[in-house]
């Protein structure tokens, strides 16, 4: 094939990746919106489109922080050094992630977007070159998100529960709910920029990688992944326009189906979300913004004691989790053979 038709291919591709990645961008905005601001809004203390801009704007800024996750995602859960590890295997992961979020936030059941582009990118990697594609450090980083996100969110809901309740017990309740009013719109934003900072690394990450993949871009003398500044705000952009949408059936869910909250359980529920997804961020493991926040949520109302949580609401949430890896597992794989057959890559 002629040089020059062989590298305006390579460019189209590149820049269906980057379509797809920031229409990914969109839909975990979408979705995730209920993470962010679910509990400002069942609690009444922001009117829901007030909380939806003010969420927006602080995952727009939380995504110009920082770049661990996004390192994780491009070049070390995808073996890029692989010849056949190419800008289609990111393709056919980022084509299934947005699907299975959008049909999921339809339905009302707030998964983790994450997970969704992650599974998406282990199935075609291991649909392009086997198993010894994927990065041990890198997998083990996404199977610790998974597990330590969803408990240590929990943990934390239901230990700063307890603590505000023993601080402030000789409180007033008219006093406590004006205080925790104000406190909570604090938590809110807290937790609306660690949203901006874990999850708007993933598309980041993908396009990131591709680019590497695609021979557009180079690794640097310290090995870390450079991150151009148009991707990172064209994907804080997407991001922020998503949540912006709002994923109402998703924020109804989490915000009164799963536990009804006051302004005080939800600053426990959102401090605790918010200091784990920031904690796992700095160490470059790409955990779920969504398993953070229902993990607090349920901690925070089980220290109510176990009827205050509606385990049925959080069972049907479990068995979102459950299947979002193998789902998309298996639809990566399957595209990016699908996409090989017809001569791609």
């Amino acid at each position: 094939m002629d040089p020059g038709a062989t590298q305006t291919a390579s460019y189209a591709l590149v820049g269906v990746i980057v379509l797809f990645a920031l229409f990914f961008s969109v839909a975990n905005g979408w979705n995730d919106s209920a993470n962010a601001i679910a509990t400002v809004v069942s609690t009444r203390v922001l009117r829901p489109w007030h909380a939806v801009l003010f969420g927006a704007a602080l995952n727009f800024i939380g995504a110009l922080f920082f770049s661990e996750v996004a390192q994780t995602v491009g070049h070390k859960v995808a073996n890029t050094d692989m010849a056949g590890v190419t800008a289609v295997t990111f393709l056919a992961a980022v084509v299934v992630a947005p699907i299975w979020a959008t049909l999921c936030t339809l339905w009302g059941l707030p998964i983790s977007c994450s997970h969704s582009l992650l599974g998406g990118l282990v199935g075609s990697v291991v649909a392009s070159v086997g198993f010894a594609g994927l990065r041990p450090e890198g997998i083990t980083k996404i199977l610790v998100g998974v597990f330590v996100a969803p408990i240590v969110g929990l943990v934390l809901g239901y230990g700063i529960m307890l603590l505000i309740a023993w601080v402030f017990r000789r409180m007033r309740a008219s006093t406590a709910s004006g205080l925790f009013g104000k406190l909570q719109i604090v938590s809110a934003g807290a937790m609306a920029f660690a949203h901006g900072t874990g999850d708007t690394q993933n598309p980041m990450g993908v396009i990131a990688g591709a680019l590497l993949a695609g021979g557009f871009l180079r690794l640097g003398e310290d090995g870390r992944m450079p991150i151009p500044m148009w991707v990172r705000l064209s994907c804080a952009a997407c991001m922020a326009i998503g949540t912006a949408v709002g994923g109402w059936a998703v924020i109804r869910t989490l915000g009164t189906r799963l536990a009804h909250l006051k302004p005080y359980q939800g600053f426990c529920a959102e401090t605790a979300a918010a200091s784990t997804i920031l904690v796992n961020t700095l160490g470059g493991v790409p955990i779920s913004t969504t398993h953070s926040i229902t993990g607090a949520i349920m901690g925070v109302g089980a220290a109510k004691g176990i009827r205050a949580v509606k385990w049925g609401v959080g069972g049907k949430i479990l068995f979102a989790w459950v299947f979002t890896f193998p789902v998309c597992i298996a639809g990566g794989w399957l595209l990016c053979k699908a996409l090989r057959l017809f001569g791609l890559g």
